[in-house]
């Protein structure tokens, strides 16, 4: 027993959290001692909380986010603010700001190819043409057509055909999760990756390392290099506390030869396969590409290994020389168009947001959205409502079973007004849903790791596959038809007076969530 009491109190999940939760209580006592001065803080106060505002109403994000860090700087003066430079910032080192600039123009220049069918598209949709245009504008991968798409809707059924493609590489294989966790799913992987290793393959991976600093060793990275597979860590986690370490790597990438890629919400770890349980059935999806398109998300992912690796000034490689022979693509023909997209938090455009209400606003028919979290600004509450007044179905689903309680009660906050101006709400009752997807009309779809909340519209890296008229919408269709005959729909009714006041004080506090 205090074999495992030490164990526990000197893992770095306790010693981080020890060290956050003393630099909180330094700053709060800091806070605190400035009111021994009445006249004096209050006048630094009134001074300090202008600025802020000043600051802040500069800001290219939402009101709605704004209001929420203003609420929680004159709510918590001085502490607030100080919260909000820790947590709500997104001051990127002008270093960081001009690396970044560089691969910018690394995946414009790399994604360009003959096969952009914009100018097909404008054809026969002009509003899909203008939704694809946006997002070849500012996430640089243009609409590709005659990919194959494969549309997963567990990682069960995801897992096995991984692991069959991953076999089929030849050249190179691009991992890029949130989420690695030792167990079956990464046994089963890793061991196919030093197969590959030894066959002369070309394997990197790349994981966030707040989203692993539970589920991996600290040398992980040195372990893989050590077996030939090189690796770059986004943002090795410290517990000091500064903006730099708000901006996290949510991507979920995977790419084959530039041929074959995986995106959508699976990360690689065993709940997403359901061979742990954790909150109750996990409910997660994803979609494979086959054709051109994949070329895209292997850019996505060698701007990110150069942007780790330091690059000021050129990428480390001519990205062409990973480009496939056109002759890879040979006897691949897919219906529709598809398009993959990326979001970075240094740019100031929220491509994510964007993409969804884009979809929203093109709705004639229905909307259906599924989401772990619904933590949602202004733009993006207006935009559902106004779907629903003009005719359109919205239905989103949410999870039964949360992983995060205070999320989930603050998710179950923007129920009433969404509820009483005609927006369906279901709860998935077996468990709890992880999945990013929307669909509308019988005619788009989303499927990515972009959720409805600030953190990921806002604040960090994200990518999706935009897609119109798809070999797969209809086993999307048939999934959401699933997910929500498996979900209970949410009655508007009126919480207690206590769960009120609660969520309600967490509404202030969203932006930290």
């Amino acid at each position: 027993m205090k074999k495992k009491l030490k164990r526990i109190a000197t893992s770095r999940a306790v010693i981080v959290w020890f060290l956050i939760a003393v630099q909180l209580f330094l700053i709060f006592v800091i806070a605190v001692q400035f009111t021994r001065f009445y006249y004096v803080y209050s006048a630094a106060t009134a001074v300090l909380d202008f600025i802020f505002i000043l600051y802040l109403m500069k800001n290219s994000r939402s009101m709605s986010y704004k209001l929420c860090w203003i609420v929680v700087a004159f709510t918590f003066p001085v502490f607030g603010i100080a919260l909000y430079l820790i947590f709500g910032g997104n001051r990127a080192s002008k270093s960081a700001l001009g690396k970044m600039r560089v691969m910018h123009e690394a995946a414009r220049a790399g994604v360009v190819n003959e096969s952009c069918a914009l100018a097909e598209l404008r054809e026969e949709c002009p509003e899909a043409a203008r939704q694809a245009a946006y997002i070849k504008n500012t996430s640089f991968c243009p609409p590709v057509r005659h990919c194959e798409t494969r549309y997963f809707e567990s990682g069960e059924a995801l897992f096995p055909v991984l692991l069959e493609e991953l076999r089929k590489a030849k050249r190179y294989i691009f991992l890029e999760y949130f989420i690695i966790g030792e167990g079956e799913m990464w046994d089963a992987v890793h061991e196919i990756l030093l197969e590959k290793v030894a066959e002369g393959v070309d394997v990197r991976v790349i994981y966030d390392d707040i989203g692993c600093w539970l589920s991996l060793p600290g040398d992980f990275d040195e372990r893989l290099r050590r077996e030939g597979i090189d690796c770059r860590i986004f943002q090795r986690f410290v517990p000091f506390l500064f903006a730099r370490q708000n901006n996290r790597d949510h991507r979920k990438i995977c790419v084959i030869d530039g041929v074959t890629s995986f995106t959508g919400g699976i990360n690689i770890a065993d709940e997403y396969i359901n061979t742990e349980k954790r909150f109750g059935y996990w409910k997660d999806t994803a979609v494979m590409v086959r054709g051109e398109a994949s070329w895209s998300y292997a850019v996505m992912f060698l701007t990110m290994w150069d942007y780790l690796g330091g690059k000021k000034t050129a990428p480390e490689s001519d990205y062409t020389a990973y480009a496939p022979d056109p002759a890879a693509y040979a006897g691949i023909d897919g219906e529709g168009y598809v398009q993959p997209y990326t979001d970075s938090p240094l740019d100031g455009e929220p491509v994510g947001e964007n993409v969804y209400l884009g979809l929203i606003e093109n709705a004639k028919r229905y909307v259906w959205i599924t989401t772990p979290y619904l933590i949602v600004d202004e733009r993006m509450e207006q935009a559902l409502i106004h779907a629903v007044r003009c005719g359109v179905d919205v239905r989103i689903v949410t999870p039964g079973v949360p992983d995060k309680i205070l999320i989930n009660q603050t998710t179950k906050s923007y129920y009433p007004n969404l509820i009483a101006n005609g927006i369906k709400i279901y709860e998935y009752k077996p468990g709890f849903v992880h999945a990013k997807g929307f669909l509308v009309d019988d005619e788009y779809a989303v499927v990515g790791s972009v959720n409805l909340d600030y953190r990921s519209l806002y604040l960090h890296f994200e990518c999706g596959l935009w897609m119109y008229k798809p070999d797969c919408l209809g086993e999307i269709r048939r999934d959401f038809t699933e997910l929500i005959r498996a979900s209970e729909p949410v009655e508007a009714k009126k919480p207690r007076l206590l769960t009120q006041l609660f969520r309600a004080s967490l509404d202030l506090i969203a932006p930290l969530l």
